[in-house]
């Protein structure tokens, strides 16, 4: 049986970097988003969310966030922070952390501590000299592994996480599950849109057996 063809065919090579930014925000949804807490060299601390964040392995334990540089090609503090020190530290979003995450976002200057500006209470860190959120459901304390130069604008800082914190109500540390109910992150759709994980439902995948065993019924 044929299905019409019903898509609409975005060919990057004649689009702008605007234009496939666009196309991939509203299209990759929703991502997590890592509100990531470092310090400079002289101990000074910055926070920032990003949404080009995930997880890519856990043998080693590594996640990636995407950061884009500055017009004018100098480092976020971010980036810069990780470069100095080599370490920082993913904090999970949730539903009650978002308006303070947002503050993070506004484009301060590195004199401004993005974290007081926010009012959100930190603790220091366990492994790494970055502080840690303590209103986040989770935090991730990393380490750089590899930092992929993939443009002129941005570049892939892939960190090995050395260690995790996670609320205590929300997890079960005998057998490690983790109430994602209680954990209530949000995700980040295209634009200025965000959406809720309250809304859930469970899919299982079956053995090769248990599909033949449906298929011959």
């Amino acid at each position: 049986m044929s299905l019409p063809e019903n898509h609409t065919w975005f060919d990057f090579a004649e689009l702008n970097e605007r234009e496939r930014y666009k196309i991939l925000i509203g299209t990759v949804i929703p991502r997590p988003v890592a509100l990531v807490t470092t310090v400079d060299k002289n101990g000074k601390p910055n926070a920032g969310p990003f949404s080009f964040f995930n997880v890519l392995t856990h043998d080693p334990a590594i996640v990636a966030i995407g950061v884009e540089n500055y017009s004018d090609m100098r480092f976020k503090d971010t980036a810069r922070n990780i470069r100095e020190t080599g370490e920082f530290t993913v904090h999970i979003v949730d539903d009650a952390l978002v308006r303070q995450m947002e503050i993070c976002a506004i484009k301060f200057g590195p004199e401004v501590n993005e974290l007081e500006e926010a009012g959100l209470a930190t603790v220091a860190g366990h492994r790494v000299g970055s502080p840690r959120i303590l209103s986040a459901p989770a935090a991730l304390e990393c380490r750089r592994h590899t930092t992929l130069q993939v443009g002129p604008a941005r570049e892939i800082i892939l960190g090995e996480v050395v260690g995790v914190y996670v609320r205590s109500d929300a997890v079960n540390p005998e057998n490690l599950h983790i109430d994602q109910q209680l954990m209530d992150a949000i995700g980040r759709m295209g634009g200025n849109t965000y959406c809720r994980t309250r809304d859930q439902f469970d899919v299982k995948t079956l053995t090769p057996e248990q599909w033949e065993g449906l298929s011959r019924t």
